[in-house]
């Protein structure tokens, strides 16, 4: 018979970030312990508030199914002596299975007869084991940080009140410290009954429904999707009566939805004079500090109006809304105030004050960085042919003291590929020129924004501007990544030195920290380089970053390098897999060269089709065999010799090799990897007929180095596309 479990943990306010992530964690633990339990369930959901953390198991059995065990023993032989007792290894077997060795069986196996003993386990009622499975699974460290409190062994993200545990209506009761599971839950602290203390009586439950349904009735919307419907009709309700609507924020409601048990929208006004501030640092003012949606007009226009989701509702709401403006108008002055005061002094002007900014106690100062990344653009935008490779030994910080001057660069008259020098070195030195601004010192996620701004309010040009701006894009995993190829190439610039550089001095990411986000940062490498098709070598980007570092390094080049490119293969991978190919796919490419990513990428995608080919699992199977009889010969390059062929399947297995070789590297050129496949599909059939008749490791020395040469050259037929050895077949 199957029923329905309920698990919530209530606690003082968590953090809106932990909501999330705890109930993913807390779900994932509960199914591990009940799955090692044996038994079996319809579903686990999640709910969840700021106070509460809840899972519901939907058809969870109420017995565990009978089960038997076989364990194999000793051979018949060992387990008893001439005279028939037991020996010793016999009795050691049984006393390890807990049966007695009269009960073992004999059974008979291609290898013999062997002693088996045989155990039937009756299963255990659910409610047996339920406490003991729930009270492991609150346990599990799943927050960022833990706290304890009083004198309790316990711990959790915040002190925990009570814990209700029902299953089939009844309490599964267990411990859990000071607490003592039961049939009750809470309601919303402030709303509700007037006397507080009937407010705070305890709910009792006895299913799903009237876990939901009196927990609604008591101010606390348990699901936090019913939380999001909620706040986004409200949200639009409340922006067009402001003649407006509200500006789209996943995250902010995603975040706002976990701050609250039962949502209330409040809509408020600040003074149309702060809207001559720029619309991101209004936006971000309301966003990061105080939570607050912004309402925009039909043109996308910011209108003076915001909008905050409360989570209670008081007896005169105008005084909420009166709150709320007020400390609104405190942070807007800040920003204006700032603003005003940046813009008095140019953004190339502030580059020098990066001397006095760390970047890294290893690593120097953000202007050390900015000279490297610059640098590094340069290196990009020449090899990707986007712009001229730079001349003579002249430095990136000489060069822009010389040649940077926006009133000498004309696009219309000037060199294209000067210009587009111009551009990538101008926003790669100013990039990091906010950072000494008071706006970003006090709003410091207006990172690049505001140096985009203040460098249009400057003079630079719309190019560098941009460039400025996209360059700390993107901001997560999967985000917006920059339009420009300026922007793309400071980007890529600046993440890799951060990448190297850390490794350089030994900052590598573990499992619990990545305090740098290396991780985040590798993958926007990776992303930029495939959205914008960029040609570039990420070998050649490491090396020419390390070269950069070279004053900074703890470890050699090649470690560096090593590890680097390492990095960045395991987080290529993680990305192609999130996409649906194939490990094996991925594996085959991944082993040959692959620092082209963009090229490797189209490797792959001809890989997963020419899998689909009818001779692609026999031709795997070849290529396999012919894998493992060079595995450690160490025969890479060499050539077979025609003279020493003996048998006609060598002869016209080298022809066909031959034949098809100046085929598959004309179409490995062009990038037609589906040719290139089909191409080598042809051969199948003389790998076949070679296996088939030929003895490769024959004694005669000579003959066999041959014959390995042979196979050597068709495996170099694919070898430097994909290692089709790796792909199961």
């Amino acid at each position: 018979m199957k029923k329905d479990l309920i698990l919530e943990i209530g606690s003082e306010e968590l953090p809106a970030g932990y909501v999330p992530k705890a109930l993913g964690a807390l779900s994932g633990f509960l199914k591990k312990n009940l799955e090692s339990a044996r038994l079996s369930f319809d579903s686990v959901k999640t709910l969840g508030t700021p106070r509460r953390l809840t899972l519901i198991v939907e058809g969870l059995i109420d017995k565990q199914p009978d089960m038997r065990l076989e364990a194999k023993g000793p051979q018949l032989k060992a387990a008893y002596d001439a005279e028939g007792k037991p020996t010793n290894a016999l009795l050691g077997f049984a006393r390890s299975q807990g049966v007695d060795p009269g009960s073992l069986k004999t059974v008979k196996t291609d290898k013999g007869e062997y002693v088996t003993a045989i155990k039937n386990i009756k299963g255990v009622k659910t409610t047996e084991i339920l406490p003991e499975i729930l009270k492991n699974t609150i346990s599990q460290d799943f927050f960022p940080k833990s706290m304890r409190w009083g004198s309790f062994e316990v711990s959790f993200a915040r002190p925990v009140h009570w814990i209700l545990s029902i299953y089939g209506g009844k309490t599964v009761a267990f411990d859990w410290g000071h607490i003592k599971s039961s049939n009750a839950t809470y309601g919303h602290r402030f709303l509700g009954e007037k006397d507080r203390s009937a407010r705070l009586k305890p709910i009792k439950v006895d299913s799903i429904e009237s876990y939901i349904e009196k927990l609604k009735a008591a101010y606390v919307i348990a699901d936090p999707e019913d939380r999001k419907r909620i706040i986004t009709g409200e949200l639009a309700k409340a922006a067009k009566e402001a003649g407006g609507s509200v500006l789209q924020d996943e995250g902010l409601l995603d975040e706002v939805s976990c701050l609250v048990e039962y949502p209330i929208v409040v809509r408020g006004s600040f003074s149309g004079d702060f809207l001559s501030i720029p619309r991101d640092v209004i936006v971000n003012a309301m966003r990061e500090h105080q939570r607050y949606f912004s309402v925009v007009d039909a043109k996308g226009e910011l209108l003076a109006y915001f909008l905050t989701v409360a989570n209670t509702k008081a007896s005169d709401m105008d005084v909420v809304r009166k709150g709320n403006e007020r400390v609104l108008r405190a942070r807007l002055n800040d920003a204006k105030f700032y603003f005003e005061q940046d813009v008095k002094k140019k953004l190339v002007d502030r580059v020098d004050a990066l001397k006095g900014v760390v970047f890294q106690a290893r690593l120097g100062t953000s202007y050390e960085k900015v000279e490297r990344f610059t640098e590094l653009s340069l290196f990009i935008g020449s090899k990707i042919g986007f712009s001229k490779p730079k001349e003579g030994d002249e430095s990136a910080s000489d060069y822009a003291t010389k040649y940077f001057n926006p009133a000498n660069y004309d696009s219309r008259v000037l060199d294209p590929g000067l210009y587009s020098k111009f551009v990538v070195g101008r926003a790669a030195i100013l990039a990091k020129a906010d950072l000494t601004s008071g706006m970003v010192g006090e709003f410091p996620k207006l990172q690049g924004i505001m140096g985009g701004v203040y460098a249009k309010m400057s003079g630079e040009i719309p190019e560098v501007s941009v460039a400025i701006c996209e360059h700390y894009l993107p901001q997560v995993s999967g985000g917006a990544l920059p339009a420009s190829v300026p922007g793309a190439i400071v980007s890529i610039a600046d993440k890799t030195d951060t990448i190297v550089g850390c490794f350089s001095v030994g900052l590598t990411p573990t499992g619990a920290a990545d305090p740098y986000a290396l991780r985040r940062q590798s993958l926007g490498v990776i992303s930029i380089m495939l959205d914008k098709n960029f040609k570039l070598s990420l070998d050649e980007l490491v090396d020419e970053s390390i070269k950069l570092l070279q004053a900074k390094l703890l470890y050699s080049h090649s470690e560096i390098r090593n590890n680097v490119l390492e990095f960045f293969k395991e987080r290529l991978k993680n990305m192609l897999l999130s996409q649906g190919l194939s490990f094996d796919s991925i594996d085959a490419v991944l082993s040959t060269p692959w620092y082209d990513l963009v090229d490797a990428v189209k490797r792959i995608h001809a890989l997963e089709g020419f899998k689909k080919h009818p001779s692609c699992p026999a031709l795997v199977g070849a290529f396999k065999r012919v894998s493992n009889i060079l595995k450690g010969t160490g025969l890479e390059g060499a050539k077979p010799d025609p003279a020493l062929f003996k048998d006609p399947e060598e002869s016209a297995l080298y022809a066909m090799s031959a034949g098809i070789a100046p085929v598959m590297e004309r179409h490995w050129k062009n990038g037609d990897y589906e040719k290139v496949f089909e191409t080598l599909a042809s051969i199948k059939d003389r790998i076949d007929a070679f296996f088939d008749k030929v003895m490769v490791m024959v004694d005669d020395r000579d003959l066999k180095q041959n014959r390995l040469a042979l196979l050597n050259s068709v495996r170099g037929l694919y070898f430097k596309i994909a290692d089709l050895s790796k792909l199961v077949a």
